[in-house]
């Protein structure tokens, strides 16, 4: 799957059957209304958890160490998107974020993660997700799951809310946003991709109390160094 975003002057993308999108500007096209489709929309069958049960509860909280210099606390939401969780923390526990990199942050909107190929084409051997769309707004430090265009196609990638952008809401599964560390989030580097890829060093959840890797583990590479100009005097040397 490749899934894609677009800076925030453009007003529409190209959409094809294969081509998957993640959080945009402009709404992801809307297939026609079908039985089908509404069953995917609407609440999951399981019951809503109350505040008091997830809320503070390191079951439902994750660790992220982040390679731009320390790690963020993010609260999930079962209430809202138990199955999206549930994925996110099976994952985690697996193992299979770690190292993961940042390959699409765009300044002022989001930045996106989860596939180990970090060309926006990978994600878990898990089978995809039904959508589970909710009224949890896309605010700064919220996490929601990209996804192709199809509704249902959620697996392993997510993005971080930068800034709010409320027309993805109800159009991408939300199931978290970050409590602390978001200066580590406003670090990432941007590029689409970027020239060096911040990553998630560890992913965990918090229940588990997996302590923070070393310092050292949690820098970022520093950018090449621009080539050094040619000169006239380099221009007008003479031929050995």
């Amino acid at each position: 799957m490749t899934f894609t975003f677009r800076p925030l002057f453009l007003t529409a993308i190209a959409l094809g059957l294969s081509a998957p999108l993640a959080a945009q500007e402009a709404e992801p096209a809307t297939p026609p209304a079908s039985d089908a489709t509404a069953e995917t929309t609407v609440a999951p069958a399981v019951p809503a958890m109350t505040p008091d049960q997830y809320i503070g509860n390191p079951e439902y909280m994750l660790n992220i160490d982040l390679s731009t210099g320390g790690r963020i606390v993010v609260q999930l939401y079962p209430n809202v998107a138990p199955n999206h969780v549930e994925r996110v923390k099976q994952l985690a526990r697996a193992g299979f974020y770690d190292g993961v990199k940042f390959h699409r942050v765009i300044d002022g909107f989001m930045a996106q993660t989860g596939d180990p190929t970090a060309t926006g084409q990978g994600g878990s051997q898990l089978p995809d997700l039904k959508a589970e769309f909710n009224a949890m707004p896309h605010l700064r430090g919220t996490l929601s799951m990209a996804r192709a265009e199809s509704d249902d196609s959620a697996n392993s990638q997510f993005f971080i809310m930068l800034q709010p952008r409320f027309s993805l809401d109800r159009r991408y599964t939300a199931f978290g946003r970050v409590i602390s560390g978001m200066q580590y989030v406003d670090a990432i580097h941007k590029g689409e991709p970027p020239e060096v890829m911040s990553r998630m060093v560890q992913v965990s959840v918090a229940a588990d109390n997996k302590p923070m890797p070393p310092a050292s583990m949690l820098t970022d590479p520093e950018p090449a160094a621009p080539a050094a100009p040619i000169t006239a005097d380099q221009l007008n040397a003479p031929i050995q």
